[in-house]
């Protein structure tokens, strides 16, 4: 279910008025099933923000992405067994967004099988395309398409000690 707007009908590009003429903001409630929900704000209205880009809330604990996801700089997570938030700064400080390209191209040459697959992307653009019509329309929309969750920890350490790190530049 979505809410979408055009907050602003007219924006100046390049000292040049335009009309905007698709929406420029959005409220996205997903329902995973099982009273699992998620909430996306997303929109070219927002100036400046100071929280979190991601932020996920279960029930042993909250788990925040610290940056964004082409300037990251690491993750926040309270696991009520520990009873504090513990900091775990980004592996990779210097990663680039645009990776992505870089990992499908290394596949083809290594005729790999990318991490994620045709069938995530097109889950992805099925519930871009849901939410836009949802806000349109004023209705929820089922999402039908499934994929494979990608194997993500691909041999990574475990950062468990990153926390105890007092000093930002003793990375």
């Amino acid at each position: 279910m979505a809410m979408t707007g055009t907050a602003q009908p007219e924006r100046v590009v390049k000292g040049e008025p335009i009309r905007v003429e698709v929406e420029d903001n959005a409220q996205i409630l997903l329902d995973f099933g099982h009273s699992t929900f998620a909430v996306v704000s997303t929109g070219f209205t927002m100036q400046k923000y100071r929280s979190p880009a991601l932020e996920l809330y279960g029930s042993k604990g909250t788990i925040q992405m610290l940056g964004d996801d082409w300037v990251p700089e690491g993750y926040e997570i309270w696991l009520n067994e520990v009873g504090a938030w513990q900091y775990f700064y980004e592996t990779d400080p210097h990663w680039m967004w645009t990776d992505g390209l870089r990992h499908l191209v290394e596949c083809i040459q290594q005729n790999a099988l990318p991490v994620l697959t045709a069938e995530h992307s097109y889950h992805t653009l099925e519930i871009m395309l849901a939410a836009q019509a949802s806000g349109r329309e004023g209705q929820a929309r089922e999402i039908k398409s499934r994929f494979t969750l990608p194997d993500l920890a691909g041999g990574r350490e475990d950062p468990e000690a990153a926390h105890r790190i007092h000093d930002p530049r003793r990375l």
